[in-house]
């Protein structure tokens, strides 16, 4: 695989909604919404979360980067500041030793089915702390699950990604959120422009 990587945007959203489409509206119908304001769950239809996701790319109230494989969308990672993406799992455990808050946070991380295994997640989570430096860099927060001594999991449950994979970009523990959760954090520097 040749993988390249570009932002959600309105020009972008078909090959998004694709991918999103072509794996049940990810994770029963999410539409990756889950750390947004409006959130998933009861009162929530993947159709709605759909149109809001939409609404989000339409006013640019969204930070996404889409991993391609030649034309093909094969994954994403989400991140975002905490106003834009206040919703994390564990929420409780996390507030309760919560310090300053980070600059960004990475939300859910996405590789289709068929394209595991091949990078698509490494390549993500790059280019979303690319985007970051680009941005200004600062603190970043993801939640990741532990991997390492656990019994092999199925499903949703790696939607924040694996912890290995953060640490190969140079997050490191802060501390427990949840029996396999951590918050993990790394600080990235700015894009210095050259004169």
């Amino acid at each position: 695989m040749t993988l390249t990587t570009r932002m959600l945007t309105p020009e972008t959203w078909d090959d998004f909604a694709a991918l999103v489409e072509a794996n049940n509206g990810v994770w029963g119908g999410c539409w990756c919404m889950g750390f947004h304001p409006e959130g998933v769950g009861e009162g929530h239809t993947p159709e709605g979360n759909r149109d809001a996701k939409r609404r989000h790319v339409t006013r640019g109230t969204v930070h996404q980067v889409l991993v391609y494989d030649g034309e093909r969308c094969v994954g994403w990672c989400q991140f975002g500041s905490p106003v834009e993406l206040p919703n994390i799992k564990n929420r409780r455990a996390y507030d309760r030793e919560a310090g300053d808050p980070p600059d960004w946070r990475i939300g859910c991380v996405f590789t289709s089915a068929k394209d595991r295994g091949k990078g698509v997640a490494a390549a993500a989570v790059a280019a979303a702390l690319d985007e970051i430096r680009r941005a200004g860099g600062g603190i970043v927060e993801a939640y990741p699950e532990q991997t390492e001594d656990r019994p092999p999991q199925r499903g949703s449950y790696l939607h924040t990604g694996p912890e290995e994979l953060y640490a190969r970009h140079g997050f490191a523990r802060v501390r427990k959120i949840a029996k396999w959760r951590w918050v993990m954090r790394t600080k990235v520097s700015p894009l210095l422009l050259q004169p």
